[in-house]
């Protein structure tokens, strides 16, 4: 068999056993954010900075978040991590900043995406928001 005459559905499976619990894996669409879609995660973009909530969906062009909150100042609990990534993998610190949630948000622009981990998911959905 010549590689150029793979089908995406034999890519998709190859991908699948030799990358198996390797985090996202190419889907039969081509996509490698399928395994990002509805989890909690970060989204961090150039004008809207860092977000957190439910990835609903995500392309090219942009992001749609629900349970959406924006981190103005985001201190990882473990101070041992640092950046976003520290809060997606220990949650926030007491001293960050965070918004209240909004139903649903697109974020349409270049990102990047960290999926949390269910205690960083249970620290920034219980840290008091910022109303003021």
């Amino acid at each position: 068999m010549d590689i150029q005459d793979l089908t995406l559905r034999e890519v998709a499976e190859i991908n699948r056993i030799t990358l198996s619990g390797c985090g996202p894996t190419i889907d039969e669409k081509g996509s490698i954010l399928s395994g990002a879609i509805g989890k909690y995660v970060l989204i961090r973009s150039r004008s809207e900075g860092i977000n957190a909530g439910i990835l609903v969906k995500a392309d090219e062009t942009g992001c749609v978040l629900d349970e959406a909150r924006r981190l103005w100042k985001h201190i990882p609990l473990d101070d041992k991590k640092s950046w976003y990534e520290g809060v997606a993998e220990s949650g926030l610190r007491s001293g960050s900043k965070i918004s209240c949630a909004v139903s649903t948000k697109y974020i349409m622009e270049d990102y990047s995406i960290c999926i949390c981990t269910k205690n960083a998911e249970k620290s920034i959905r219980e840290y008091q928001g910022n109303e003021s």
